[in-house]
């Protein structure tokens, strides 16, 4: 469903800023993978989703979506392609329009707008039937101001925005780590059965050792623009952050640094 070639990318070559952001990195994803990813600040994370996305140009290398070529697609082009939920949770919806208003809009993505009235009846009950699977109470409150909700409550609703019109690829970028410990465990809980109920194929940054461990079928860890942990199935399963730390530390030859990973 993914594949990235040998993909390189370098912030402010040849100054004494630059920064090798991806270093020919190459990842291939089967249809309905879930795969975590960690690593300590500036190991790559959030460039690998950008790289996918095309938030900028690769110094080299190439991004396959699907069996399509997207390396020389712009990033609005790309869009029909992904879903992506950010680390904050004001960047996912518009605060100043209505729970059904938001949701309306992520249904009518990549469609042609008419003069229709905009939210049918049997909308209403099918965004109804959505909220409630979330179990937040927001099924009640369908014209209530996304400003006025919690981060969790965003987060949910991003969740069901980005992945309604079922993406290739649902990308996760950091997006509990604003949130408190309980109302982040609870969106985790929505975000495996978004993915699980229809088989995306997912990529979530996460700071959480714990929760990298927790979730998905795979785990990848990043060091300066590399893959340099690459596990799954049962040995996935076995993982403690103990051994992921020890795993670390003997193919990077340095300790792991992050301590708000180390320590969430």
């Amino acid at each position: 469903m993914l594949e990235l070639v040998n993909v390189t990318k370098t912030f402010n070559p040849g100054t004494v800023n630059e920064k090798v952001a991806l270093n020919n990195l190459s990842l291939r994803l089967n249809d309905g993978d879930f795969v975590t990813v960690i690593g300590g600040n500036g190991a790559g994370k959030s460039t690998l989703l950008n790289a996918i996305c095309g938030t900028w140009k690769l110094d080299c290398g190439s991004v396959v979506i699907d069996g399509k070529d997207v390396t020389a697609l712009p990033d609005y082009k790309r869009a029909k392609f992904l879903g992506r939920v950010f680390q904050d949770p004001m960047m996912g919806t518009a605060p100043d329009m209505e729970i059904q208003e938001n949701l309306a809009l992520a249904k009518r993505r990549g469609r042609r707008r008419g003069l229709k009235w905009g939210i049918t009846s049997a909308e209403k009950e099918e965004y109804r039937k959505m909220l409630e699977q979330l179990d937040l109470g927001l099924e009640k409150r369908l014209t209530s101001k996304v400003g006025l909700l919690s981060g969790g409550q965003r987060q949910a609703i991003t969740l069901l925005m980005a992945s309604m019109q079922q993406p290739k690829i649902f990308l996760l970028d950091e997006h509990t780590a604003a949130l408190d410990p309980k109302t982040a465990a609870k969106v985790l809980e929505i975000t495996e059965k978004i993915v699980s109920e229809n088989h995306l194929t997912t990529l979530m940054i996460t700071h959480n050792m714990k929760d990298a461990i927790r979730h998905g079928n795979r785990l990848i860890m990043m060091h300066e623009g590399r893959i340099v942990i690459d596990v799954k199935g049962e040995e996935k399963k076995a993982l403690t952050v103990e051994k992921l730390l020890e795993m670390f530390t003997k193919v990077s030859g340095s300790e792991f640094s992050n301590d708000r990973a180390i320590l969430s």
